[in-house]
């Protein structure tokens, strides 16, 4: 199939456009990115950032929010701070409120153990008991696991899935005395 003509040829550079003033006005025109949904739901883009954060609640500035307090160089005396005088009015309370009681929600444990670990240890556990030892020895250990690092594993598979393992064990058991 042939080129598109004209393709291979470079592109001239352009003096006379002012690439300054396309990078400002891209810039201006764009909105600010908001990650908070509460925030993006309330935001009004007719106000100014300061304005927007103002009227949620919001600090836009946290050093000038929350200052330092200064302290005298002989006594330990804190000076008042100017956090009473500057209060403003907050006329979306329900962002604050609700971003507070999102923050107060327990988080979920997204962590988990890939299923081949799990396998190798149960099949560690059911085969060789406690020996570490003889875990290491052992043909199926494919990544030549020192028996610290199989124990590790083994603690790490006890701390993620405790009632799994106590179950897994208790069938083990019973599985001694049906054989006995």
């Amino acid at each position: 199939m042939p080129k598109a003509k004209g393709k291979n040829r470079r592109q001239k550079y352009s003096y006379n456009l002012n690439r300054k003033r396309l990078y400002r006005s891209a810039r201006r025109r764009a909105a600010p990115r908001i990650a908070c949904s509460h925030i993006r739901h309330a935001w009004d883009p007719t106000k100014s950032v300061a304005q927007n954060l103002a009227e949620m609640g919001l600090a836009e500035d946290p050093n000038k929010a929350v200052p330092i307090p200064k302290k005298k160089l002989l006594g330990m005396e804190v000076e008042s701070s100017g956090w009473e005088q500057g209060k403003k009015i907050v006329r979306k309370p329900y962002v604050v409120n609700e971003m507070e009681y999102e923050a107060s929600l327990p988080e979920k444990k997204s962590n988990t153990l890939s299923r081949d670990l799990i396998d190798y240890v149960r099949y560690m556990i059911q085969n060789h008991g406690e020996n570490y030892k003889e875990m290491a020895r052992d043909e199926k250990n494919y990544y030549q696991d020192t028996p610290k690092q199989i124990k590790r594993k083994i603690n790490v598979y006890k701390n993620f899935y405790p009632e799994e393992y106590k179950d897994f064990i208790a069938s083990l058991k019973q599985e001694k005395m049906d054989v006995q």
